[in-house]
C-alpha cells in the first residue's frame, strides 16, 4: 500500500529516454505486484497460468518490461524484500483477511457476470508469494540483470543504493521510497504507455514521474523527520489507515505546527499496537546491508528458454524474439552494451 501522500508531493513527468544510461534500483515486490495486477484476463480477472496451473503473469512482466528498460539504456537493479519488521505482522495479517474476502467477492462477481467488479476484486485478492519472487530473481539472473537481497524492507535498501551513488533513483509506485530517504524516485517506470481507463472507452498516456526528496522537502517546507511524521499521520505499512480524520493536507499543517514526534503525540490519539517511536526510528534508520555486490552479465539464452519455455510453457518463438531483442542491445552502438554494463 505505502504512504498515501502522493496528492501533495511535487513531481514532474519525464520521458523514458531521460533515464538512458542511468542505474535504477527497482523495488522488486512493488513491480511484481504491478505485473500481477495488470497482466490478467479482462473478462475473468484470472492471472496468466502455465499448464500446471502456476501463475506466470509476473514472469511475463519481468521478461518483457525489463527488455524494454534495457532497450532504453536503463540499467535495472532489482532489490528484493527481506523479512519485515515484527510490528508489520498485524498489518500483513489484516491484508491476508482482506485478500480472503476479496477472493469470495471475485468469485461471486464472475458468477454474476459483473465485469466492472471482477477486475477490482481480482486485483484486491492478489498476493506476491516467495515462490514468485524466487522465480523472478532466477529469470533476471538468466537475463544478466542483478538482484539484491535486502535484510528487511527493499525500499530502504534501494534508498541506500541511491544515497551511495550506486543507483540514480528508486523505481517504485510507493512514496515510501522518499520517506526512507531516497534522494530520487521514479514512478510509472514499468507501466509506461497507453492505458485504458476501467469501465470507460478512453485511453490515457502514462509517463514516468520523477520525485526528488530535496524538492519535496523544499516545496512542502518540511525536514526529513517531519516528512516521516506526516507519513505516520496519514498511514504507513506499519500503522495502516493512519490517524482518523487526518489526510495529507491536514497532516501537513499539523507537522508544521508540531514538528516533533512528542509534539504530534500530544495532539493525536495513537490507537495502534506498535510504539510510534519504533515506526519513526525504523524509517530514519532502517536495517540495510552496507556491503553488497552488483554485477551485470550477458543473457544466457539456454537458461531463459529453460525457465520460460520448458518450465512454464511460454511460446518458444515469442521468447526467442525477446532474447534476440536483449542480445541486440549488446550489438547496438546507440545504447549501453551489456559488456559496458559489467565494467561500470
Amino acid at each position: 500500500m505505502g504512504v498515501q501522500i502522493s496528492e501533495i508531493i511535487p513531481k514532474r513527468e519525464i520521458e523514458l529516454e531521460f533515464l538512458t544510461g542511468k542505474k535504477i534500483a527497482i523495488d522488486a515486490y512493488n513491480v511484481l505486484f504491478q505485473f500481477l495486477s495488470i497482466i490478467r484476463h479482462r473478462d475473468t480477472g484470472d492471472p496468466l497460468r502455465d499448464s500446471k496451473g502456476r501463475i506466470t503473469s509476473h514472469l511475463t512482466g519481468v521478461f518483457y518490461r525489463t527488455i524494454k528498460l534495457v532497450e532504453n539504456g536503463i540499467k535495472p537493479i532489482f532489490v528484493i524484500d527481506g523479512p519485515p519488521p515484527d510490528f508489520k505482522r498485524k498489518v500483513l495479517n489484516e491484508r491476508k483477511e482482506t485478500r480472503k474476502e476479496a477472493k469470495e467477492k471475485w468469485k461471486e462477481a464472475v458468477e454474476r457476470g459483473e465485469k466492472e467488479r471482477i477486475m477490482t476484486y481480482a486485483q484486491s485478492a492478489l498476493e506476491v508469494t516467495k515462490d514468485m519472487v524466487d522465480e523472478a530473481a532466477k529469470l533476471l539472473n538468466s537475463m544478466g540483470i542483478p538482484s539484491l537481497q535486502a535484510p528487511s524492507e527493499g525500499e530502504a535498501q534501494a534508498a541506500l543504493l541511491v544515497k551511495k551513488g550506486d543507483a540514480y533513483a528508486i523505481g517504485s509506485q510507493d512514496i515510501d521510497s522518499i520517506i526512507f530517504g531516497s534522494p530520487k524516485m521514479v514512478r510509472n517506470l514499468s507501466i509506461t504507455g497507453k492505458r485504458k481507463i476501467p469501465n470507460q472507452q478512453r485511453w490515457i498516456e502514462i509517463k514516468p514521474e520523477l520525485i526528488e526528496l530535496e524538492n519535496v522537502l523544499s516545496e512542502l517546507g518540511l525536514t526529513r523527520e517531519q516528512l516521516v511524521l506526516l507519513g505516520m499521520l496519514v498511514g504507513t505499512d506499519y500503522n495502516a489507515g493512519g490517524i482518523k480524520g487526518i489526510g495529507p493536507k491536514t497532516g501537513l499543517d499539523l507537522v508544521k505546527e508540531k514538528p516533533t514526534l512528542e509534539g504530534i503525540l500530544d495532539e493525536i490519539e495513537w490507537n495502534f499496537d506498535t510504539d510510534p517511536e519504533k515506526i519513526y526510528n525504523f524509517f530514519l534508520k532502517p536495517p540495510v546491508k552496507e556491503e553488497y555486490e552488483i554485477e551485470w552479465g550477458d543473457p544466457d539464452e539456454e537458461k531463459i528458454m529453460k525457465i520460460m519455455v520448458d518450465e512454464h510453457d511460454f511460446s518458444p518463438e515469442r521468447i526467442e524474439r525477446g532474447v534476440e531483442r536483449l542480445l541486440d542491445v549488446k550489438k547496438s552502438g546507440t545504447q549501453f552494451t551489456l559488456t559496458e554494463w559489467v565494467k561500470k
